[in-house]
């Protein structure tokens, strides 16, 4: 036993020693470290102590340890409210459709473009896919309103010219997730393939050369080559997308919202925010539950698909 004992404190210090030794000789990058954290402590573990109010009945004056448990009241209430299921199937389908639609797209986009062969040509259309990415959402939907205004919007006077039809996309909820999913894609298309592009640029250029000889054409080396080789980096972006299937920000929905599409597009974070902020009686607990409900699936999720990646391919985050 005292061998044992001496072997895990000469371990011990080892480690101790090691540890010093590497602050000493980098401690320019612990201090780098200290933003970053501070940053994670205090917007995303601190607040973790708030979700407690989901089970209380929260009280301004008596503040978020006095306030009165409740239980899960406010889950039930949910549940039972005949607007919780519009919003759930609301934000399952703009998040699944953009999943389908918008996952592969970066995928595709940076495969091709690894095969243009002139550089100029390259960058002019990385520039031009990446640049949308930076423009704010405000602006980004005044562009889609004055698109698709009923009277004056160029997609709507070319649609009249062609079939002299006039219609206000919208005012309708039928077009409300195309219009969502699709000018999201265009937003992001080009930023969401730079991982793929940089994976791509680290596969060994002896693989494509071998290929080339054994007279492989460009789409079998894109199969057999360049897809196995971004396959794990994909899985990964997967597991973390699907994790965020409820979690959609409200601000792009709130904007493209009004009294005619709100059958399509009230989805849980535009009614967290009403009820939460806007409403006349802000219902904290309420909505604070709704928010817990949202990231608990979402915990569930990454997890599940996770396991699943994992089962299927050997490949996940952990």
């Amino acid at each position: 036993m005292q061998k044992n004992s001496d072997v895990e404190k000469s371990l011990y210090s080892k480690k101790r020693t090691g540890f010093i030794k590497s602050y000493t000789n980098n401690w320019q990058l612990y201090v780098l470290l200290i933003l970053p954290l501070s940053y994670l402590l205090l917007f995303k573990y601190i607040p973790l102590a708030g979700l407690q109010i989901a089970f209380k009945d929260y009280n301004i004056a008596k503040g978020i340890f006095d306030s009165e448990w409740a239980g899960l009241i406010h889950f039930r209430n949910f549940f039972s409210d005949y607007r919780a299921m519009r919003v759930i199937k609301n934000t399952l389908i703009l998040s699944v459709y953009h999943l389908i639609a918008g996952f592969p797209l970066p995928i595709l986009f940076a495969l091709f473009l690894n095969y243009i062969r002139s550089e100029r040509y390259k960058k002019i259309v990385q520039t031009i896919s990446f640049a949308p990415y930076f423009i704010s959402t405000v602006v980004m939907v005044t562009m889609i309103v004055q698109f698709l205004a009923p009277r004056r919007g160029m997609l709507t006077i070319f649609l009249n010219t062609l079939f002299n039809s006039e219609i206000d996309f919208l005012a309708q909820a039928s077009y409300f997730a195309d219009i969502y999913v699709w000018s999201g894609i265009w937003k992001t298309i080009g930023f969401g393939s730079i991982i793929y592009i940089a994976t791509l640029s680290g596969i060994p250029v002896e693989l494509h050369e071998a290929a080339i000889v054994d007279g492989a054409t460009k789409l079998k080396r894109m199969i057999h080559i360049d897809f196995p080789g971004i396959l794990p980096t994909a899985i990964i972006l997967f597991v973390l997308n699907t994790g965020q299937i409820l979690n959609i920000g409200y601000e792009k929905v709130l904007l493209m919202q009004n009294s005619l599409n709100l059958s399509a597009s009230e989805v849980i974070s535009t009614y967290i925010y009403k009820i939460g902020l806007t409403s006349p009686i802000p219902q904290y607990s309420y909505s604070t539950a709704i928010g817990f409900f949202k990231s608990a699936i979402g915990f569930i999720l990454i997890i599940s698909v996770n396991k699943i990646a994992n089962k299927l391919s050997n490949e996940g985050l952990w």
